[in-house]
């Protein structure tokens, strides 16, 4: 029963279009880029979680089929037409014209040379850019030529990172980074070069999983670096093995996630508390138009996507890790527990989404049997807005730390180690030390972007909902 409504969802668009035209069934469907705008409009004018902020999307807009298609024509490419079609306040949804690669990054498949970093702005240039490491992946071309969590860099084959360059520099499969020093002030570089390749790499996203002895007292610790639907039988061995610890606490690590599967949320709060089964997680608010068929409530449950039981701890306070690199479903976790267990953010504030996606295919029922074979272009537009068991929602701000320590990118630390600054900060709290504490430098640089930048699902939150696999909700 768990996705039994979004596979009704898709079964019954293909009746929900007559309403929008007085003759649909005469609507052209033409060859080339008309079609695909033909698509996207369709599948906005339904699903869109913006719709009524959009007088284009409206059901009345077009009185003839030669005014729809004069529309249509009024657009050179599929990414002007969706561009134009969405909201101002919309940040997220987003079009692609590969979903062979989108579906892959939702399974956690990227082209990876393991390398994961971060780019911020220079202290005395912001112009310039430098690349902080922030954890390697293992297996990898970058495990394999000795990169570390919080190496340097500052060049991309020869040339200095900018905020205008710095896209186009990483993009490519190879390419040679310069290495540097940062003393929280000056860059230096050190004529050190390090050449790597990107390969096809699956990432499992439960990085780091330890029981650690704080002072007798044993405290999990989680990182955990995407809500990868494929790896949610892993995410729950993790909790097995904290509930044979006898942990008291949990530090939850989500300071580089960027989001991913809805229902992975769900259970990962499940796996924390336990004591909540069938309470109210979050409840759904879609466009009007489809709110009364689709709007329905998440549960705290006892199972994940397999069927297997939830290994739950009944914790009844929870410490998590967060940057502005954590967002959608990481800020789910904290917003769905909050009104239940006390939740306690070390770090600094989240990205601020809280809207949810889903994958629309060129069908008739928008799923992804029957796509059109001509084209691969696919989209993820905002289709839901969550709210916790407290009416909490809209936090476009994101969620301020309780306690505010920023990443030093001159001594990163080492993560899951217990004086690594973030993680320091949480067990100090543990242990009842609240007093103020310096845990780095804390100097703040301004962030442009990340290695998860490059990937097609970056901070999305998606529900897992498809016609043939039912499983395809994103946040």
């Amino acid at each position: 029963m768990k996705y039994l409504k979004y596979v009704t969802l898709l079964l019954l668009v293909g009746g929900l279009f007559t309403a929008c035209f007085n003759d649909n069934d005469d609507l052209p469907r033409v060859s080339g880029t008309n079609e695909i705008n033909d698509f996207i409009w369709k599948g906005l004018n339904v699903f869109y979680l913006y719709k009524a902020d959009v007088p284009n999307l409206a059901d009345n807009r077009f009185s003839k089929n030669q005014d729809y298609t004069n529309f249509l024509s009024g657009f050179s490419t599929p990414e002007a037409i969706f561009s134009a079609l969405q909201s101002s306040v919309d940040d997220f949804s987003f079009l692609v014209n590969d979903y062979i690669e989108l579906e892959k990054a939702f399974d956690g498949v990227t082209k990876n040379n393991g390398m994961e970093f971060g780019l911020v702005r220079y202290p005395n240039n912001e112009t310039l850019v430098f690349g902080y490491v922030r954890y390697v992946l293992p297996g990898t071309n970058a495990e394999a030529k000795g990169i570390k969590r919080g190496d340097i860099f500052n060049t991309i084959n020869g040339t200095q990172i900018t905020t205008e360059n710095f896209r186009q520099l990483l993009d490519p499969d190879t390419y040679t980074i310069g290495l540097a020093t940062f003393d929280g002030t000056t860059i230096t570089p050190n004529n050190t070069t390090i050449s790597l390749t990107k390969v096809q790499y699956t990432e499992n996203p439960v990085f780091l999983s330890k029981t650690i002895d704080a002072g007798g007292n044993p405290v999990g610790y989680l990182m955990y670096n995407s809500f990868t639907a494929d790896f949610d039988t892993q995410l729950n061995a993790a909790f097995a093995k904290f509930a044979s610890d006898g942990i008291k606490d949990l530090v939850l690590d989500l300071r580089y996630n960027g989001g991913g599967s809805v229902t992975s949320a769900i259970d990962l709060s499940s796996m924390i508390t336990g004591q909540f089964n069938d309470k109210v997680f979050t409840t759904e608010q879609w466009n009007s138009d489809r709110q009364e068929q689709f709007g329905s409530t998440n549960l705290f449950d006892n199972q994940i996507r397999t069927g297997d039981a939830i290994n739950s701890l009944n914790l009844t306070r929870l410490y998590v890790i967060t940057t502005r690199s954590s967002a959608s479903a990481s800020e789910l976790v904290i917003n769905g527990l909050n009104p239940y267990i006390t939740v306690t953010k070390v770090g600094s504030t989240t990205r601020g989404k809280f809207q949810a996606s889903i994958t629309l295919y060129d069908s008739d029922n928008f799923g992804r049997q029957g796509a059109d074979t001509g084209h691969t272009y696919a989209m993820q537009p905002l289709v839901l807005k969550s709210i916790n068991s407290a009416g909490v929602t809209d936090y476009f701000s994101g969620f301020a730390p309780d306690i505010a320590v920023d990443e030093d990118y001159s001594n990163l630390g080492i993560l899951g180690d217990s004086n690594e600054p973030l993680l320091k900060a949480a067990l100090d709290n543990i242990a009842g030390i609240k007093n103020a504490k310096t845990y780095g430098n804390n100097l703040q640089l301004e962030s442009v972007g990340n290695s998860k930048m490059f990937t097609p699902n970056y901070e999305r939150m998606y529900q897992d909902t498809d016609v043939s696999k039912t499983e395809r909700l994103n946040f």
